[in-house]
């Protein structure tokens, strides 16, 4: 996408083009339409186009299996990457780490090097291997969180986590420009932007944030240098 001549710059203008990972589910979903209607130009990554808007350029790929070629031929000519993937079912689990394996290989490929991804509140406390020891504890967790829900979640869903964590230790391995979203429980409320976010915690007292201000945080942090190498909770 350009503008008067040059090629966006994703870190000083308000044009860009994005590849939508995940663009079918609630995240995605909300990523789609918030894009749009800012005027971006939107590329969707899915497995299955079903429901995908007009005016969206699809690619139907599922990233674990798909061809390198076939997703750097998809990325060529976008300022970032935004990911919402996540495992649906919950049998799925590994989805997220071997899409994420295969989007960061495709963009070190072509020279894209903006990434957002979404992860889950709970993941600061998951060992994986690149953070065996994580802390026990949440520093903005207060003590329903600590105690009771935060607990509940891993061992719920502990498999849907544990490749939540590896998908970050692959970012912070990657020579990208990434940046981790780790919302608490997600609802379908409207967009309100009346979010609080934490640079490396979660938000204290936050128990639940909308998917649209989720999207809405993910489109905002892009252009901001602060976010870069950072994993950033957020929740009302």
């Amino acid at each position: 996408m350009t503008r008067n001549g040059n090629r966006c710059d994703w870190r000083t203008d308000l044009c860009m083009k994005f590849a939508i990972v995940g663009a079918t589910g609630g995240i995605g979903r909300q990523l789609l339409k918030q894009a749009k209607a800012a005027g971006h130009d939107v590329t969707a990554l899915v497995r299955h186009p079903n429901g995908i808007p007009a005016g969206v350029h699809v690619v139907q790929t599922d990233l674990a299996t798909a061809e390198p070629a076939a997703l750097e031929s998809a990325l060529i000519g976008v300022d970032a990457v935004l990911s919402a993937l996540g495992p649906r079912p919950l049998s799925e689990a590994g989805v997220v780490s071997r899409g994420t394996r295969a989007i960061v290989e495709a963009m070190r490929a072509i020279g894209v090097r903006r990434i957002v991804v979404v992860s889950a509140a709970p993941i600061s406390t998951v060992a994986s291997a690149g953070c065996p020891n994580p802390p026990r504890y949440d520093p903005g967790e207060g003590f329903f969180m600590r105690h009771l829900l935060t607990p509940l979640l891993r061992a719920v869903l502990r498999k849907s986590y544990a490749d939540l964590a590896v998908m970050e230790d692959i970012l912070r391995e990657s020579d990208r420009d990434w940046t981790v979203v780790r919302p608490t429980r997600l609802t379908n409320k409207p967009l309100s932007g009346a979010y609080r976010v934490a640079h490396g915690r979660n938000v204290r007292r936050g128990l639940t944030i909308s998917r649209a201000d989720v999207a809405h945080f993910m489109l905002q942090a892009l252009p901001r240098s602060d976010t870069i190498e950072q994993a950033i909770g957020i929740a009302y």
